[in-house]
C-alpha cells in the first residue's frame, strides 16, 4: 500500500513482470471490499504487440472488429483474441488492405467467442491471413497465449512480416513487444 504516485508507478512498471499480476489496484485507503460494488479501480500494464488478422466482423469494405492470432510451434494459425471496435481511421486504413480468405483457412469453421467466457460467439468473416496488426494489449493472457481482455487496433505493420510475429504458447514473454 502506497500513497506515493511515483512508487505506484514504479510498482506498474516492475511488479506487473510478474506472471498472474494485472496491475496494480486503487481504491480509497479507508474503503473495504464490498461484494458487487464497483468502487476502486484497477490499473492495468498494457504493451504492444503484433499478430496476424485472420478474421472480422463486418465487411470487407467496412471491418468492425479484427480477429487476430499467432502460429503456434506447428506453424498452425491460432487466435489469441480480438479487438474493441475499430475507430473509422482505422476501419479504412485496415479496409483497403484486406483480402476474402481462399479455401483451406485455418479456421473454416470455427467460432470465436463474443468475450472472454461467453458462450455467444462472433458473426466473423475470414480474411487472408497475410496483414500484420500493432495492438495493445494488456496482462491477463491464459491458456498460453490467449488474451483475456479484447485489444486495441494501433496499426497495420506493413513492415513486418508474418514470421516476425510472436509465437503463440509462449505465454507473457510473446506477448512483450
Amino acid at each position: 500500500m502506497t500513497t506515493d504516485l511515483a512508487k505506484a508507478r514504479e510498482w506498474l512498471e516492475s511488479w506487473t513482470d510478474v506472471s498472474g499480476v494485472e496491475g496494480i489496484l486503487v481504491k480509497p485507503l479507508n474503503s473495504r471490499y464490498l461484494t458487487g460494488y464497483r468502487g476502486w479501480t484497477k490499473i492495468r500494464r498494457r504493451d504492444t504487440t503484433e499478430a496476424i488478422v485472420g478474421a472480422i466482423t463486418g465487411t470487407l469494405p467496412r471491418p468492425q472488429l479484427l480477429v487476430l492470432g499467432r502460429h503456434d510451434q506447428n506453424g498452425r494459425l491460432r487466435a489469441v483474441g480480438r479487438t474493441v471496435p475499430l475507430r473509422p481511421d482505422a476501419v479504412r486504413q485496415v479496409a483497403e488492405h484486406l483480402t476474402a480468405a481462399a479455401p483451406g483457412h485455418p479456421w473454416t469453421g470455427a467460432k470465436f467467442s463474443a468475450m472472454w467466457g461467453s458462450r455467444d460467439t462472433l458473426d466473423t468473416t475470414l480474411v487472408k491471413p497475410t496483414l500484420v496488426a500493432e495492438v495493445s494489449a494488456d496482462r491477463a493472457i491464459d491458456h498460453g497465449g490467449i488474451y483475456r481482455h479484447p485489444l486495441r487496433f494501433q496499426r497495420l505493420r506493413m513492415d513486418v512480416g508474418l514470421e516476425e510475429v510472436p509465437r503463440f504458447g509462449g505465454g507473457p514473454a510473446a506477448a512483450a513487444g
